[in-house]
């Protein structure tokens, strides 16, 4: 690993207070290591793992994902009931959704105009709205 990318790994998890595992620190560095945001999917994260010649298994990488989300450094964002797709981009943006390569990407959130939300029930707060548009060829 890069020095650059262990360091600013390193970072993000000290930043929620996690302890720097040898495989959250490699993880982390996959997701966070060159400064760039990612969406990726728990499968997709493993075949990085195992493509940059860290062993973690599928199992270790569900759960440090769902560390990550737990310690507000990822959301998770559902497109549908069986796939979640993880965004190390943590401010309020809507996404794509590409149903022919089952990829999710970043929409411009300039362009998005919500002007009202329905009434939340009483003693509820609105948490987060995830927009996500989805996209097939025409």
């Amino acid at each position: 690993m890069d020095p650059v990318e262990t360091q600013r790994s390193a970072e993000w998890l000290a930043s929620v207070g996690m302890r720097p595992t040898r495989q959250r620190l490699a993880l982390a560095s996959l997701l966070v290591g060159d400064g760039q945001n990612r969406h990726v999917t728990a499968e997709s994260l493993y075949a990085l793992s195992c493509a940059s010649g860290e062993r973690v298994s599928l199992a270790t990488v569900y759960n440090t994902l769902r560390a990550f989300c737990d310690a507000g450094l990822m959301n998770e964002v559902v497109v549908d009931g069986s796939k979640s797709h993880f965004d190390t981009r943590m401010d309020d943006h809507p996404h794509f959704y590409w149903e022919d390569s089952n990829t999710l990407t970043d929409a411009p959130a300039e362009e998005l105009q919500i002007a009202t939300l329905p009434r939340v029930p009483d003693g509820m707060a609105v948490a987060r709205v995830d927009v996500v548009i989805r996209l097939r060829r025409a």
